[in-house]
C-alpha cells in the first residue's frame, strides 16, 4: 500500500457537504468506490480534487472508506469512528446522512461561540488599552496633583503608580511578553495539543466536567443506537461504540462496562450500575430494553443529549459578557478609588 500524506483538515461545513453527497449517492444504490468516483469527476477545486483523488486511491486498495478517511487525515476521528460503524453495520447511508447534520450542527454552533466571544475579546481589548492609559498616562498627572498639594501617594495609589512607571521604562518587553501571550492563546485554540490542554483545563471545572460527560454519553448513545439498530450482540455494541469516546473518564467506564457484559450481565443494568446514563435516561434504557426497541431509544437519547448540551452551551456563553464587564469595572474602579479617595480627602482637608 503507498503511503499517503496528511492534507488540512477540512471545516465542519466542507464536512457537512461531504457527508451529505455520500449519504445522497449511497441511497441511490450506488457503491462508496462508484460515488468517490463521480464526486472526482465533478470536482473542480485543486484542494478537493487532491482529497478525492487519496479517498479514491486507498478505497481501491483497502475497499474500506473508513480507512480511505483516516488516511487522509482532513477528516475528525469522530467521523472516522462512525463510518466504521455504519460499514459494519451495513447502514452507511444513515450514517453519511446524520454526520452531515452532525457536523452542520456544529458549524452552527462554532458560529455561535465565535460570534458571542468576539464582543467579549475585543471588550477585554478595550479596557486593557483604558487601564494601561489610566496607569501610564493619567496616573503621573495625578502623581503632579498630590506634590502640588504638598503630599505624596501611598498605599495602593503608590503601587498602582510603581506599575504605570514599570510600563513606561519597560514598554518593550511588555510589548513582547503580551505577543508570546496572543500567540499561545492561538495556539490553544488552533493547534490539536493546545485543545488537549484546554479540555483538560476546563474539566477542572465542575460545570465543564458534566458538560464532557453529557458530550461523551451523547456519542455514546448514537453509536448504540446504530449497531443495536443493525442486530449486533451488546457486547459488540459495547466494543464498536467506545471507539467514538474520548472521554477518558468515560471510556474507562464504558470498558468496565464491557467486561461485565462479557461475564453475563444485561447490558441495560450495567450501563445503569456504571452511571453511564443517568436519571430519566437511565429509565428510558431499561424500560426500552424490556419493550425490545432499545436502537429506537438510544436515538431519542442522543437528540435529548444534544438539546442539553445546546442548552447547557448558550447558558456558558450568556454568562461570559457579565462576568467580564463585572471583573473589568472593578478593575478601573479600584483604581481610580485607590486615587480620588485620597484626593478627596485631602481637598476637603483644606
Amino acid at each position: 500500500m503507498t503511503s499517503e500524506k496528511h492534507l488540512p483538515p477540512l471545516s465542519n461545513v466542507e464536512t457537512s457537504a461531504f457527508c451529505s453527497q455520500m449519504a445522497m449517492i449511497l441511497r441511490s444504490g450506488i457503491s462508496s468506490i462508484e460515488g468517490i468516483s463521480i464526486l472526482l469527476e465533478d470536482s473542480t477545486d485543486s484542494g478537493e480534487t487532491e482529497l478525492l483523488q487519496q479517498i479514491n486511491q486507498t478505497l481501491l486498495e483497502t475497499g474500506r472508506l473508513d480507512q480511505a478517511l483516516d488516511a487522509t487525515g482532513a477528516f475528525p476521528s469522530y467521523m472516522v469512528q462512525m463510518t466504521r460503524l455504519g460499514e459494519e453495520s451495513g447502514q452507511l447511508d444513515n450514517v453519511m446522512n446524520s454526520l452531515a447534520l452532525y457536523y452542520e450542527k456544529e458549524a452552527s454552533l462554532n458560529q455561535a461561540i465565535k460570534n458571542a466571544v468576539t464582543y467579549p475579546f475585543l471588550m477585554i481589548l478595550m479596557m486593557i488599552l483604558v487601564i494601561l492609559v489610566l496607569l501610564t498616562k493619567v496616573m503621573p498627572v495625578f502623581q503632579q496633583v498630590f506634590r502640588q498639594l504638598g503630599t505624596e501617594m501611598s498605599g495602593l495609589s503608590l503601587a498602582v503608580l510603581n506599575l504605570g512607571m514599570f510600563l513606561n521604562r519597560h514598554t518593550a518587553v511588555c510589548i513582547a511578553v503580551l505577543l508570546l501571550l496572543a500567540f499561545g492563546f492561538l495556539a490553544l485554540f488552533k493547534t490539536k495539543g493546545g485543545h488537549n490542554i484546554l479540555r483538560s483545563i476546563s474539566r477542572s471545572f465542575p460545570g465543564m466536567r458534566t458538560l464532557y460527560q453529557r458530550m461523551a454519553a451523547r456519542r455514546f448513545a448514537s453509536g448504540m443506537a446504530l449497531t443495536l439498530s443493525s442486530g449486533l450482540t451488546p457486547l459488540e455494541c459495547l466494543r464498536l461504540s467506545q471507539g467514538l469516546i474520548e472521554d477518558p473518564d468515560f471510556s474507562a467506564q464504558l470498558q468496565q462496562c464491557e467486561s461485565a457484559v462479557d461475564e453475563g450481565e444485561n447490558l441495560c443494568d450495567t450501563l445503569l450500575n456504571h452511571h453511564i446514563f443517568s436519571g430519566l435516561y437511565a429509565k428510558m434504557a431499561s424500560i426500552a430494553s424490556r419493550t425490545g426497541v432499545l436502537d429506537e431509544v438510544m436515538e431519542k437519547i442522543a437528540v435529548q443529549y444534544e438539546e442539553d448540551i445546546d442548552t447547557r452551551l448558550s447558558q456558558f456563553l450568556g454568562a461570559i459578557e457579565p462576568t467580564l464587564v463585572i471583573i473589568l469595572s472593578v478593575i478601573v474602579g479600584i483604581i481610580l478609588l485607590s486615587v480620588m479617595l485620597p484626593l478627596i480627602s485631602i481637598m476637603a482637608g483644606l
